[in-house]
């Protein structure tokens, strides 16, 4: 099998000849190119080579387009910091919503306009003229709550959350008709599917009627569209208790990239006894791992989920978040050669 079949029979929730493997290769790879973080950041030529040399490199099974979470912010004007070993971030001491009145000015933005959301575009571009015929792309794009979050800062706008609901609603539904617009034309570079970052569906942030109320309502039309182009929908949640029965619900994913177990399971067995027929399961090495402790805590790590998850297929081995993007790729290539190894499915 080649990497294309292989995640394919995952999210079919076969068994195919062996364990679907990606450590979330994202900050990280500009290492192979020798490129600055803010080059690989910004330009599309640099941060595509680096996702291209990771993927033949290391031979890992399909390609994330994880850059950073302030690249759709830039749509609305945010000021961006580029440090020289961490991933961009907003300039929080400048913020586009600087106080409750602000959140009107939260329109409707024109995706053609934002350097950052067209340089997506082109990666992604770049990515499936090179590698679809080999590994499925998946384009990442933080949802339009965590989006808006990037525009105000995420204290605040838990206050804001009670003191004027609605104006931030009106705000998240702006951003997602720009993210409606932004994702149909990342489906028109043919990747293969959009990962939506749900950050605010977990226990550790929000109840599950609030995420309901201010985001659920506005990604599930997102869904809704990425589906009716005939591009699958994933979801990314590193957070702690997230919620995968809402989700699936309202979205309908075919994968869930997460970290911990969902709120309503004890643990990862039992997450894969409930949900395991319902979405495949993406995960759950933490990424920490790579940087501390040793070589064997780090297999038995992927081994265990390997152990609990893989069984009748719908699982890939992966990071649970992005991989440390200042660590050496030891860890990585340990997982893959694991998953290789350790990880075949016996005929």
């Amino acid at each position: 099998m080649n990497s294309r079949e292989r995640i394919m029979a995952a999210l079919s929730h076969k068994e195919g000849d062996r364990v679907p493997v990606y450590p979330i290769l994202a900050g990280v790879t500009r290492k192979l190119t020798g490129v600055s973080y803010k080059d690989w950041s910004t330009d599309a030529k640099s941060c595509a080579d680096a996702y291209i040399k990771a993927a033949r490199e290391f031979d890992i099974d399909c390609v994330v387009t994880l850059i950073d979470l302030s690249v759709e912010a830039d749509a609305w004007g945010a000021k961006i910091i580029y440090p020289e070993n961490e991933a961009a971030h907003p300039d929080y001491n400048d913020r586009v919503i600087k106080s409750i009145e602000d959140y009107k000015n939260i329109k409707k933005a024109d995706y053609r306009q934002s350097k950052r959301m067209m340089m997506h575009i082109e990666v992604c571009e770049r990515l499936v003229k090179e590698l679809k015929s080999e590994k499925p792309i998946v384009a990442f794009v933080f949802g339009p709550l965590g989006t808006l979050s990037m525009l105000r800062k995420q204290q605040d706008l838990y206050m804001d959350l009670y003191d004027d609901p609605d104006a931030v609603k009106s705000a998240v539904s702006a951003i997602n008709e720009t993210l409606k617009d932004y994702v149909s034309a990342l489906i028109d570079t043919g990747v293969d599917a959009i990962m939506l970052d749900t950050l605010f569906a977990s226990g550790s942030i929000m109840s599950k009627s609030m995420w309901m109320e201010f985001e659920g309502v506005f990604v599930k039309e997102l869904a809704d569209l990425i589906w009716s182009k005939n591009c699958a929908v994933m979801i990314h949640n590193c957070g702690t208790n997230i919620y995968f029965d809402v989700q699936i619900e309202t979205m309908r994913p075919v994968a869930i990239s997460f970290l911990h177990p969902p709120d309503d399971c004890k643990d990862f067995a039992q997450c894969k006894e409930k949900y395991g027929k319902k979405t495949t399961l993406i995960g759950c090495v933490t990424p920490a791992n790579a940087m501390m402790g040793s070589n064997e805590e780090w297999d038995t790590q992927c081994k265990a989920f390997i152990d609990t998850m893989s069984k009748d297929g719908g699982f890939i081995l992966a990071t649970g978040c992005e991989y440390p993007a200042n660590a050496s790729f030891d860890r990585a290539q340990r997982m893959i050669e694991l998953a290789k190894t350790y990880g075949t499915y016996k005929k």
